[in-house]
């Protein structure tokens, strides 16, 4: 159902059983899947690809242009997966032509106020806090958790299963698996509950206990850790995933609760 209080530019497509209530503004180069609920006043600009079964709530705006001023008016999407809940007043730019796309992957949750910047890629079953502000290029992995008013730097990378205290300023990579809290931001163990609610057997958890013990509570530095890991440990997807976040974090991953030894 489309009211009759709503514009829906007529080259925009439409899926099937789409509601888009009074006020709601669907621009041209848009296409919204089977089932998505468009809110009051919220806005669809040119580029947005929205998924099926999406829950778009009053204010939100997806697909704005990009907030840099390198942007040209080059053409570039907003892509949201299915069964992406975007809270009121959520911001979602589209990219640049540095990706050409701004991501949020399917079963996603964006409470209110979260701003999503240009060519951010944020993974499955994401879940990003009221007010919370992402800059440009960020990448978020499957599951992740960022609490409330949390800021997260340009180019920086977020692994899966990580959970983020809120309120926090997000510099340095967080690798997965992990609980980051305090300020500066550091880490303060595993982020075991959300382990065990998806189906972490203890053996596995245990298995990334030790591998964050060697990373951050030895006195070996990073690049010996990870090398001791690699040499000490069966292969396995989690070791594999968390050796190479390190390995190709540019930022840096942040650093952990306990003093720690230079790095080279």
């Amino acid at each position: 159902m489309i009211s009759n209080l709503a514009y829906v530019h007529p080259e925009a497509k439409i899926g099937d059983n789409v509601t888009i209530e009074p006020f709601a503004t669907v621009y041209k180069d848009v296409v919204i899947g089977d089932g998505t609920w468009i809110g009051p006043h919220v806005a669809i600009m040119d580029g947005a690809r929205i998924g099926k079964n999406c829950r778009i709530l009053p204010g939100a705006v997806i697909a704005g242009i990009p907030q840099d001023l390198k942007f040209a008016g080059e053409d570039s999407l907003a892509e949201l997966g299915d069964n992406v809940t975007v809270r009121e007043c959520v911001t979602i730019n589209r990219g640049t032509k540095s990706k050409g796309k701004t991501v949020v992957g399917s079963n996603c949750l964006l409470m209110a106020y979260v701003h999503v910047a240009h060519d951010c890629i944020l993974g499955t079953n994401v879940i990003i806090g009221n007010g919370t502000q992402l800059a440009g290029e960020i990448e978020i992995g499957d599951h992740a958790i960022l609490s409330a008013h949390v800021l997260v730097h340009q180019f920086t990378r977020i692994g899966q299963h990580v959970i983020i205290s809120g309120g926090s300023h997000v510099l340095k990579d967080v690798p997965p698996f992990v609980k980051a809290a305090r300020e500066p931001l550091c880490y303060v163990g595993l982020n075991v509950v959300g382990l065990r609610r998806r189906n972490f057997s203890p053996e596995k958890v245990q298995e990334i206990q030790t591998m964050y013990r060697h990373l951050y509570q030895s006195t070996m530095n990073r690049k010996d850790a990870v090398k001791f890991i690699e040499d000490t440990m069966p292969q396995t997807p989690e070791r594999d995933l968390v050796v190479n976040f390190v390995k190709e974090s540019k930022r840096g991953i942040m650093k952990g609760f306990i003093s720690e030894v230079e790095e080279d």
